[in-house]
């Protein structure tokens, strides 16, 4: 079992930055690929970056590309979402997510434990 808990969301001003925090506890953190999702409502939870277990490895939805960053201090066992030059299209709660494994992925199914979301609101 791994609980994941977010921190970092709030309401900021377009062109500002946000940094999100995923704590986890529970089994070795370095086994597992994280991802941060978002929802925004009335719309579907959609993938925006993830991580291979070693860190290696990332990926970002197209929207986020140049503009987001992830990270992973396995030390601290802890995963971190950089968002730079945020836009309002980018409100949403925002969820970490683990798989067991190195592999990167981009759908939600694929993922194993959640945490409870963090809302980032973005004015104009």
């Amino acid at each position: 079992q791994v609980q994941l808990v977010e921190s970092g969301g709030g309401l900021v001003q377009g062109g500002g930055s946000l940094r999100l925090s995923c704590a986890a506890s529970g089994r070795t953190f370095t086994s597992y690929s994280m991802g941060w999702f978002r929802q925004a409502p009335g719309k579907e939870r959609e993938f925006v970056a993830a991580i291979s277990w070693i860190g290696g490895s990332t990926y970002y939805r197209d929207s986020v590309k140049g503009r987001f960053t992830i990270s992973r201090d396995n030390a601290k066992n802890t995963v971190y979402l950089q968002m730079n030059n945020l836009k309002p299209e980018d409100t949403a709660v925002y969820y970490c997510a683990s798989r067991r494994g190195g592999d990167i992925y981009t759908a939600a199914r694929n993922y194993d434990y959640w945490g409870q979301g963090t809302q980032v609101t973005v004015s104009s």
